[in-house]
């Protein structure tokens, strides 16, 4: 009876972490950019903090932080709007 029991959750776990490792995707099928130098990130930073971002401000975390980006992505979109002709 123990024997059987070992043998049935052996492959329950088996299963649930074969599902697990399929239902993950690759991780670089989303992010065609690749990794971003550290000149990057720091431009970055300095584009939210100008965009009223305070990475020191834990209050309003989760708001200031999707204002801001919501901010730079707007003044991206419109800057690659203009460099494409438009």
């Amino acid at each position: 009876m123990k024997s059987a029991i070992r043998i049935t959750s052996g492959v329950l776990v088996g299963a649930f972490c074969l599902g697990s490792a399929l239902a993950q995707t690759p991780s670089g099928s989303y992010d065609p950019s690749g990794p971003l130098t550290r000149a990057q990130v720091r431009a970055d930073l300095v584009a939210w903090r100008a965009a009223g971002y305070d990475p020191l401000d834990w209050l309003d975390y989760p708001d200031n932080a999707i204002r801001a980006g919501r901010i730079v992505a707007a003044q991206r979109a419109k800057a690659a709007g203009l460099s494409n002709g438009q």
